[in-house]
């Protein structure tokens, strides 16, 4: 079986607002990744998410079934509601980790390890800074806690920068850039040596990032050229990740992988496919892997969970990847990418 590492997820949010024994619920089918599922579909590990939600309640993915295309932004989040859910998965995690069904990963050594061996090789991301202060010593908080990667933003302001709002037919260029404080993160961000992930970033926010001298890297991000969808990327920010030695990861969220999604709800594998060769065809076959946002987006027929991962492994083979090409995306080049960036 062909071994996946995933560039996003949102497992830990899922149990932190849903579960009332995450560690009990982990070891069990629930949700799209857990131990059973993993071991099902050859996942080795990822970037499981730390997330802050507006309100504490189960995710819910049927806002993307609604007639407005549409989705205003949601208001910015309260920092200190944002820490006590970042800090609360952190600590789902470390429970995670004690009870042998993940480690947490902070070295390249330990995630090579990890991936292999086992148990399910975890690099923490805090997807959108909604809960770091302006003087960043949250941010040396988290740090401590394992975090490795961080993106300044979700689909709402924060004091560092604008997120897209979730809209059809336009790309990224919906807002400004970084702010000072913003800038001031991500160089606080490459002194510790965490990756900056422009996922959810507005187009000047991304190129300000490119501007800090960073790997540009979208950890759940798709092609525009494909789906003209503000969370996806043109061809100038996808090359760009390529020259720059970042890294893609294909969302697998239904409504991002073609035009009628965003109504319909209804994507397959192969849309996957069409956003693989198009971001192979303009990154690079080294700057592609897979960011499925399993546990926080709807998915597209053919993948219920992480246990269905070999279908789009068995697909990929039959649209005529080889084997080398499947392994590159599949896991090499996120392991090369944070192997390098964990030293």
């Amino acid at each position: 079986m062909t071994l996946v590492f995933d560039g996003h997820n949102d497992a830990l949010g899922r149990l932190w607002c849903a579960s009332s024994d995450p560690v009990a619920d982990f070891a069990r089918p629930i949700g799209h990744i857990n131990v059973p599922q993993a071991k099902a579909g050859g996942l080795g590990g990822g970037l499981f998410a730390l997330f802050s939600p507006q309100e504490r309640k189960p995710f819910e993915f049927n806002v993307f079934a609604e007639d407005d295309r549409d989705i205003p932004l949601s208001p910015p989040l309260e920092e200190g509601a944002a820490l006590v859910a970042a800090i609360g998965q952190a600590g789902i995690a470390h429970s995670l980790q004690n009870a042998g069904h993940l480690r947490i990963c902070t070295d390249a050594a330990t995630l090579a390890r990890s991936f292999v061996e086992g148990p399910l090789a975890c690099v923490l991301h805090l997807e959108g800074a909604d809960c770091i202060d302006p003087d960043l010593l949250a941010l040396d908080t988290l740090y401590a806690l394992g975090l490795r990667s961080l993106g300044l933003v979700w689909s709402r302001p924060t004091i560092f920068g604008h997120g897209v709002p979730f809209r059809h037919g336009s790309d990224g260029d919906t807002g400004p850039g970084l702010t000072v404080e913003g800038k001031r993160l991500v160089a606080g961000c490459l002194e510790l040596g965490l990756t900056v992930d422009t996922s959810h970033l507005t187009m000047k926010g991304f190129w300000d990032v490119a501007e800090a001298g960073a790997p540009l890297v979208a950890t759940h991000s798709n092609a525009c050229a494909i789906a003209n969808n503000a969370r996806n990327l043109t061809d100038a920010q996808l090359r760009a990740i390529g020259e720059t030695g970042g890294m893609v990861g294909l969302n697998f969220a239904s409504v991002f992988l073609n035009h009628a999604a965003w109504t319909t709800g209804q994507a397959d594998l192969d849309d996957c496919l069409r956003h693989l060769d198009h971001m192979i065809a303009v990154a690079g076959e080294d700057h592609v892997g897979l960011g499925s946002d399993f546990d926080g987006a709807p998915l597209p027929q053919g993948i219920a969970s992480a246990a269905d991962l070999p279908k789009l492994i068995e697909a990929m083979r039959r649209h005529g990847y080889g084997e080398a090409l499947i392994a590159k995306l599949a896991h090499e080049n996120w392991l090369d990418f944070l192997g390098r960036q964990l030293g």
